[in-house]
């Protein structure tokens, strides 16, 4: 029975002895400290003016047309983003399709200029006019209607929160023959902002 108790005590003391080597493992001095920071995307938005004012008349259709006669059509480029662009493109397209915008040479020309004030406008719809009380300056030299991705020049629409005031002038060549007679086009313009460089924020 001694003996037996001896054996009981050592075993006991054994276990207290690992409890208390098991706590001096498992303890460790601990700091914690935190931040929190905010990601906050950018914007790209462009936009064109009031549909139907003298802000925007790409909408406002021409007929009767002949040899020699020109379309003037105001439109205002908004850029209403937060983040500047890189470029802004053009891109043309027809449908219905026919010689008036297939025919690079006889069809129908293209320029865009813009007024560094808004187009003061002139005549009654849809044989509309426009000068510029302010500078002029060219921003799509004269070529073919249709294009894919025409780079526009001399915006300040690249710039965030600017506007540009732009007059878009399709001319029918005097020298188009007896083929153009009766054709009908509807043209799309569409306008793409690309955004600026990416950098290091």
């Amino acid at each position: 029975m001694q003996m037996r108790r001896k054996l009981l005590w050592s075993l006991a003391a054994v276990g207290a002895a690992a409890g208390i080597a098991g706590l001096g493992t498992f303890a460790t001095f601990t700091s914690t400290t935190s931040a929190d920071q905010t990601i906050t995307a950018g914007t790209v938005a462009i936009s064109l003016g009031a549909t139907g004012a003298s802000t925007n008349r790409l909408t406002v259709n021409a007929s009767g047309l002949v040899p020699g006669d020109t379309i003037q059509r105001s439109v205002d480029l908004i850029d209403g983003g937060n983040q500047n662009l890189s470029a802004i493109t053009l891109t043309t397209s027809a449908s219905p399709t026919s010689l008036l915008d297939s025919d690079a040479t006889n069809g129908l020309q293209l320029v865009i200029d813009r007024c560094s004030a808004a187009w003061t406008e002139a005549g009654t719809n849809p044989a509309f006019t426009y000068t510029c009380t302010g500078a002029t300056t060219s921003v799509l030299a004269t070529r073919a209607v249709i294009g894919s991705t025409l780079v526009l020049s001399n915006l300040t629409s690249l710039t965030a929160g600017s506007t540009d005031h732009l007059r878009a002038t399709l001319t029918f060549p005097a020298t188009a023959g007896n083929t153009f007679q009766g054709l009908t086009s509807t043209i799309t313009f569409a306008f793409n902002g690309t955004q600026r460089t990416a950098t290091n924020q």
